[in-house]
């Protein structure tokens, strides 16, 4: 089967300006953290993708170590971009990191130069592109100096293997230190990735003050906890989910019987919004205009059409908002 994207594929997304940059990206991202390994299956993921970029969803993120196992979506990802999207690559925003473990030795992880570098040549081999359009130091490292790092984040850019920086899981001290070092080299940080959802706030103390000072863009990843912010666990931990699976970050000690009564008042709030709780999840992260794209996950096309979903109602009223911080409390 030929795929011809849908042809009024950007008649209903909106797109958000990343920061101050001259990029913009549509308000749902999606993400290839999980679903998209050598352990998924060709056709759903194929499926997904489709579904994604049909609904003018641009941006495609991506790790050298997503999988599992580690590598396997990346080569998939560029299966699927040779097959259906190489006709579309302009219209495409790739993004692909590096920092957590991926080769045995001393050189397979961290911030150095070296691992930096040679991550973004394999990713580019595993899917076939020339170039990405963002590339992430994907953690801090503590032992390399912030300097060798953003040094090599410089490097990759200018060598035209990728287009833009990108920093992921920096706290805000060490953003402001790697924004000035970037700032310096000429190559400005385009984007940060942190941990963001209703339940994981650490963004809220500090960090979110310093994109929106320095005009950089956010895009918050896990925006549904794992699947915590969705109704599929109200009821137990059903097969197949995060939870249950050996591979998953989604452990079953995680289900405290607190936090699923915060999880069934939300989902209360959401049901009474005409929404999902994913869809309420997602619409309450983007009422902050410093986010600029919300990445989701999704492991089959019903649940990636019901994030999108969210889209449709993303306002809230001073007395929606005041009784999910009295739930999250």
């Amino acid at each position: 089967m030929t795929y011809v994207a849908n042809p009024a594929r950007y008649d209903k997304m909106e797109y958000r300006r990343c920061g101050k940059s001259g990029i913009r990206l549509p308000e749902i991202s999606l993400g290839l953290w999980h679903n998209f390994g050598g352990v998924d299956t060709y056709e759903t993921y194929r499926s997904i993708l489709h579904t994604a970029f049909d609904a003018g969803v641009t941006h495609f993120d991506l790790a050298n170590n997503y999988g599992p196992p580690a590598g396997s979506a990346e080569e998939n990802f560029g299966s699927v971009l040779k097959k259906d999207f190489l006709p579309y690559r302009d219209e495409l925003i790739i993004s692909s990191k590096a920092g957590y473990h991926m080769w045995p030795g001393p050189y397979g992880e961290w911030g150095s130069r070296k691992y930096l570098i040679s991550s973004c040549d394999q990713s580019l081999k595993r899917m076939g592109l020339e170039y990405v359009d963002i590339f992430y130091s994907h953690r801090p490292d503590p032992d390399t100096p912030m300097e060798e790092t953003m040094g090599a984040l410089d490097s990759i850019v200018r060598s035209g293997k990728a287009l833009y920086a990108g920093l992921s899981n920096y706290n805000p001290e060490q953003t402001k230190e790697a924004l000035a070092i970037l700032k310096d080299l000429g190559t400005p940080c385009l984007i940060h990735q942190p941990k963001y959802s209703m339940l994981v706030r650490d963004a809220e103390a500090g960090l979110m003050d310093v994109l929106g000072d320095n005009g950089v863009g956010c895009i918050p990843f896990s925006p549904l906890a794992q699947g915590l912010l969705t109704s599929k666990y109200l009821k137990g931990i059903p097969e197949g989910s995060r939870a249950a699976l050996d591979h998953g970050f989604l452990q079953k000690e995680d289900l405290s019987d607190g936090l699923i009564a915060k999880i069934q008042k939300l989902n209360d709030l959401a049901e009474g919004r005409g929404q999902s709780l994913a869809q309420m999840a997602i619409a309450w992260l983007l009422k902050d205009q410093r986010v600029t794209t919300v990445l989701i996950g999704a492991s089959r096309v019903s649940q990636l059409q019901n994030s999108l979903g969210a889209l449709e109602n993303k306002a809230f009223s001073a007395d929606e908002l005041a009784q999910i911080e009295t739930i999250l409390k």
